[in-house]
């Protein structure tokens, strides 16, 4: 028999004490345990509210479904994570539809097209009714689940380390970073940049090497992944808007029963609108922040930049990609383009 002293006893029982607090109520494992993976920083809104998205899916579930959040590139890259996706060892992924979707779902990425939307409104009432819809629908008979809410990026601003971006001749030459997309791709040799395709995980190092000259993205992403330190002009030019689909593998999806769907869904819906009023804000209260960081601003005219697009036949060599369903979707809230 093993005697335990005094001090022994009455540490564990304090330890049972401790132990009889902690809730057992999710202490069994989940019935469905979700992977998602993102592709920016931890700090990022897209991280913080898909976390608080997890925290009330555990409790509204009780403790039934998990969403276990992987961030900044943890499960590999784009593609990476995008194979996984289809394959069902990735359950769920944020993706940009103007990027690697885009090779399986062409007209996925048509929210991408360049200087087409002039402010938020019109991009929600798009995105949120008929275009959004017609989205998903060509997603979805891809053997993906896209959830009706997109997460925002926001609208994307030009940086580089040689020149302000006043006018499209400003392009001419520069060495621009652009995600591996054709797209982007398109739309910057349009204006008469060198685009070059390299993931977001490694475009710190190529802009630090001048390995390119510049690169695109929203403040938020600007500020999360310090690319204010590698980068002298922002010349906000509101290119182009991005967001995320927030994704998941259809047959992973269909194990879940319908009250359980209904209840995972609506949260990550809701905290995806919670996020866009983040992103909405942190990219206008950010400038002055990366201002004070070294960053210096400039405004851009869009009408030279869209004329340009116009002239070079960008816009209707997109048309023709796209088709006409799907971009006359597009031009009854942007107007005309093409």
């Amino acid at each position: 028999m093993i005697k335990l002293s005094r001090r022994s006893f009455t540490a564990m029982a304090g330890l049972a004490t401790i132990g009889a607090a902690v809730p057992l109520r999710y202490a069994r494992a989940a019935e469905f345990s979700f992977k998602l993976g993102t592709n920016v920083p931890e700090s990022h809104p897209l991280n913080v509210y898909a976390r608080k998205a997890a925290e009330e899916i555990t409790q509204q579930t009780d403790g039934k479904f998990e969403l276990k959040i992987f961030a900044n590139n943890q499960l590999g890259g784009d593609a990476d994570m995008f194979s996984q996706l289809r394959s069902g060892a990735l359950e769920c992924f944020t993706l940009s539809g103007v990027n690697v979707l885009s090779t399986l779902i062409p007209s996925a990425a048509i929210w991408g097209v360049g200087f087409a939307w002039k402010d938020y409104p019109t991009l929600w009432t798009a995105l949120d009714g008929k275009l959004g819809a017609h989205l998903r629908s060509q997603i979805e008979k891809s053997g993906l689940v896209a959830l009706d809410k997109i997460w925002d990026n926001g609208f994307r601003q030009v940086t580089t380390s040689v020149r302000p971006i006043v006018t499209p001749a400003d392009f001419q030459g520069l060495k621009m970073r652009v995600p591996v997309s054709a797209l982007w791709t398109s739309l910057f040799k349009a204006l008469g940049a060198s685009p070059t395709g390299i993931n977001f995980a490694e475009v710190y190092s190529a802009l630090q090497t001048k390995v390119v000259d510049g690169q695109e993205n929203p403040p938020a992403i600007i500020s999360a992944a310090k690319l204010y330190e590698v980068q002298k002009y922002c010349s906000l030019t509101n290119h182009m808007w991005d967001g995320w689909w927030f994704l998941i593998n259809q047959r992973a999806w269909r194990a879940v029963p319908s009250d359980l769907q209904g209840t995972v869904a609506a949260i990550i819906n809701k905290n995806a609108m919670a996020e866009r009023e983040e992103i909405a804000k942190q990219n206008t209260s950010l400038k002055s922040d990366l201002a004070a960081k070294g960053l210096v601003f400039n405004d851009v005219d869009p009408a030279p930049f869209r004329e340009t697009l116009s002239k070079s036949g960008f816009y209707a060599e997109w048309k023709t990609k796209f088709g006409e369903e799907a971009w006359a979707r597009l031009e009854e809230f942007t107007g005309k383009l093409a």
